[in-house]
């Protein structure tokens, strides 16, 4: 019974020992590999004529801003001109109308065209 003991502890020693090498050799496994790809940005070179090309756009797009900013302007401008004189005319009208009036009550003639007065008209543009 003593060998069979003996027996059995040099068998479970050995299969506990082919177990910790079977085990380290899976462990161990093989060799990793790593892919590095490392993401270098380098600034991209530019010529003396790529630089001027930029600066001549960046010009061109702010005198662009300036000229619609100014435009802009202008137009709001021209309508509050066009209705300045709109009220001027209308107001002109008025008077013209009154001052018939006061000379028909009055009885005086208005002035009377002379050719000077005839050509004038006529070199305006007439009103649409």
């Amino acid at each position: 019974m003593r060998t069979k003991k003996n027996l059995l502890t040099v068998a479970g020693i050995s299969v506990a020992c082919a177990i910790v090498i079977w085990l380290t050799a899976s462990i161990e496994g093989n060799e990793k590999t790593y892919d590095v790809r490392p993401e270098i940005t380098i600034p991209e070179y530019k010529t003396d004529t790529a630089r001027l090309v930029e600066a001549y756009e960046h010009l061109l797009d702010r005198m662009m801003d300036l000229t619609e900013k100014n435009l802009a302007h202008n137009n709001s401008d021209n309508q509050s001109v066009t209705q300045r004189l709109d009220s001027i005319d209308a107001k002109l009208a008025e008077i013209s109308v009154r001052l018939t009036r006061i000379e028909n009550k009055l009885g005086i003639e208005g002035p009377k065209p002379t050719a000077e007065n005839l050509k004038k008209e006529s070199s305006l543009p007439k009103p649409d």
